[in-house]
């Protein structure tokens, strides 16, 4: 069985006045066990991308089709799963109808040479149409008995046959029916659509630069989600009466605002969804607003509890003590400072190469120049990298960079999609 701890991190003491808290509470979770294990079963949809896009250059195609048997060869026994062909309109590769009875199939031996040979039949033809692909993977798992859902999504291309209104009502009906990694091979398709769905369903998004590297991120994001025993954890936040709860956001492994996916439990309480959950810690920023009290006061926040399987496994306290002591009250928690650090570089970084794309070279210069300062406080050393490919940084202290002229895309996407990628706090 599963074992959970609760951290807080924080500077309990606030000034006179002063209303807002934030702590930091890190999660972690150990002795998991893998996907389906605790008997309400995992499945898994892989999406490929079938357009005709996908022909050019063919190694696309043929990377896709290795990268889709890759992921397949880690399945587990019993997990059910179904390939999904994404084109003008989605083809479920496989299982064929009859063996599936509509749904999907589980996985052994057979079942997954089957499905091998399905895929190495996948052709280029057609369109992109990401909603309709990942309704027609819904519609798999609606007819699957699994708790634990997964998908992967493939696509070398934008959007094309559906409306961002079409898009956006398909996620909003699918926003908690299963998680989706999300991955663009090449330079055609859209960061910020693909960051978009991936948002919306749990996941992570990421640049394939090179074909060649596809078998093996398909392999690792399967291994990373077999590997996952529990099946789904909220984070339940309590604050007293006439409180505000400003936002509950994930900060490490990666940035993703869970405000949006809040579920009143009670008038006082609130849960937020967090996924499927391996051996692993994950680090959570919460900010509340309290009434201010008078200095000398004390009062709980919040009450942090974590949620499995409708039982409370772990929970921390969130405090707020009003204080004259200026020694006290102007101290910044390290966590809380460093992940309020990288919240911003990933802002700045998305805005600044926004900037750069529509032309905006003063915006853009800004932007980036306080991302390679940030990045250089927080020592984010994989995104000072990746932005040294966009600018040249003059001093990283002062944020002064200038803009290269030759960039590559590719180096501003990876850029992008790494933008929410976080460093744990340095140790003091």
């Amino acid at each position: 069985m599963a074992t959970w701890t609760a951290e807080i991190f924080q500077n309990e003491y606030l000034p006179d006045g002063a209303t807002d808290v934030h702590a930091i509470i890190t999660v972690t979770c150990a002795e998991s066990g893998q996907a389906g294990n605790d008997g309400a079963g995992a499945a898994e949809a892989i999406i490929i991308d079938c357009s005709g896009s996908m022909d050019t250059p063919q190694a696309k195609m043929i990377a896709a089709r290795q990268a889709a048997a890759a992921a397949i060869g880690e399945l587990s026994d019993g997990t059910w799963f179904g390939v999904v062909a994404g084109n003008g309109g989605p083809v479920i590769a496989y299982p064929p109808p009859a063996l599936g009875v509509g749904g999907m199939v589980q996985a052994d031996t057979r079942t997954r040479a089957q499905a091998n040979y399905a895929v190495s039949q996948l052709r280029p033809r057609g369109g992109t149409a990401l909603g309709m692909w990942l309704t027609a993977a819904n519609d798999l798992f609606a007819r699957t008995p699994a708790a634990q859902k997964h998908a992967i999504l493939l696509t070398d291309g934008k959007n094309e046959g559906e409306t961002e209104e079409q898009l956006a009502v398909a996620l909003s009906r699918m926003t908690g029916q299963f998680q989706c990694d999300c991955r663009g091979v090449g330079a055609d398709w859209d960061v910020n659509e693909l960051r978009g769905i991936a948002t919306a369903m749990l996941g992570s998004v990421d640049l394939i630069a090179d074909p060649a590297e596809m078998a093996a991120d398909f392999r690792s994001m399967m291994q990373t989600a077999m590997s996952r025993g529990v099946a789904d954890a909220k984070l339940r936040v309590w604050a007293p009466l006439g409180a505000e709860v400003l936002f509950v956001r994930q900060v490490e492994p990666t940035i993703d605002d869970l405000s949006a996916r809040r579920v009143a439990v009670t008038n006082l309480i609130s849960a937020f969804p967090t996924g499927a959950w391996g051996d692993e810690s994950r680090d959570y920023h919460l900010a509340v607003r309290v009434a201010a009290k008078p200095l000398g006061s004390e009062q709980l926040a919040a009450r942090i509890q974590l949620e499995v399987g409708g039982q409370v496994v772990g929970q921390g306290l969130v405090k707020a003590l009003w204080s004259g002591d200026s020694a006290l009250t102007t101290r910044i928690n390290p966590a809380v400072a460093h992940y309020t650090g990288q919240a911003e570089l990933a802002d700045v970084i998305q805005e600044g190469l926004a900037a750069k794309a529509a032309g905006d070279e003063v915006t853009a210069t800004f932007k980036l120049g306080r991302a390679a300062k940030l990045a250089a406080e927080t020592g984010n050393d994989e995104a000072t990298n990746r932005l040294k490919k966009v600018v040249d940084i003059e001093d990283a202290e002062t944020g002064t960079v200038r803009l290269k002229r030759a960039v590559s895309k590719l180096d501003e996407m990876a850029l992008d999609t790494s933008s929410t990628k976080t460093t744990r706090v340095r140790p003091s």
